[in-house]
């Protein structure tokens, strides 16, 4: 999953942004000081900052430029957040290294657009449309699943469990984790909840003798089978 750190100090803001960025699919760290980003971000590095301009400890004008200036972070995708929508200060903000720049308030799908547009440009490994392994593709913009050409008809949560085993090939997820990731943080339900789903989705990708993608770890959880082959 693509990682986002966000560096906001308005924590209602910080809220809503880890909210809306989680539920498409991203992980999502936050801070709300300029030098404890800056400390974040020599031990591990995301994908994309999302850096508010106005900062305690370090502005985030001051730490886009010292980011633009150090060899592993010069090519860092970098959005910035601010209520400083004066011409002259968006220019300032683009020549000291952002990407892009966002004058507060702001529409959030419209935020969300151009996270995933810097992201495709920047990320492209990480941003395709279409996930696809043996006879299996999933396309993210149609919303729609085949298998060996015939098209499957999931519900929507079948489909984001399918996204989410087959966006980390391998890995095993706990029931936990995957309600987490699919159902997400705010919606209590019962983890065999996961199982049920778990069979709905084998019994519609599964159909006639064919390979189960999905593999089953006793006592850990599920996993979408890394030996489950792309297509060449």
């Amino acid at each position: 999953m693509p990682k986002v750190l966000i560096v906001e100090d308005e924590e209602a803001l910080n809220l809503l942004l880890r909210y809306n960025l989680e539920s498409e699919g991203y992980s999502v760290e936050t801070c709300a000081r300029g030098d404890e980003a800056e400390i974040r971000l020599r031990e591990a590095q995301p994908d994309l900052l999302l850096l508010d301009w106005m900062l305690p400890g370090i502005s985030g004008i001051e730490l886009c430029r010292r980011l633009r200036n150090r060899e592993n972070t010069r090519q860092l995708p970098i959005i910035m957040l601010t209520a400083r929508g004066e011409e002259a200060e968006r220019i300032r903000g683009l020549a000291t290294g952002a990407d892009d720049y966002v004058v507060k308030p702001f529409s959030i799908p419209e935020l969300m657009a151009r996270v995933r547009a810097i992201l495709r440009r920047t990320k492209p490994e990480i941003m395709s449309t279409i996930l696809q392994a043996g006879d299996l593709e999933l396309d993210r913009e149609t919303h729609r699943v085949r298998r060996s050409g015939r098209e499957i008809h999931l519900g929507p949560t079948e489909f984001r469990l399918l996204e989410f085993l087959m966006q980390s090939p391998g890995r095993v997820f706990s029931r936990e984790q995957l309600l987490d990731g699919v159902w997400g943080h705010d919606v209590y339900v019962d983890e065999r909840t996961v199982d049920v789903h778990v069979g709905r989705l084998r019994k519609a990708i599964n159909r006639g003798k064919v390979r189960d993608p999905i593999r089953t770890v006793r006592g850990a959880g599920y996993a979408f089978n890394d030996q489950f082959a792309p297509v060449r």
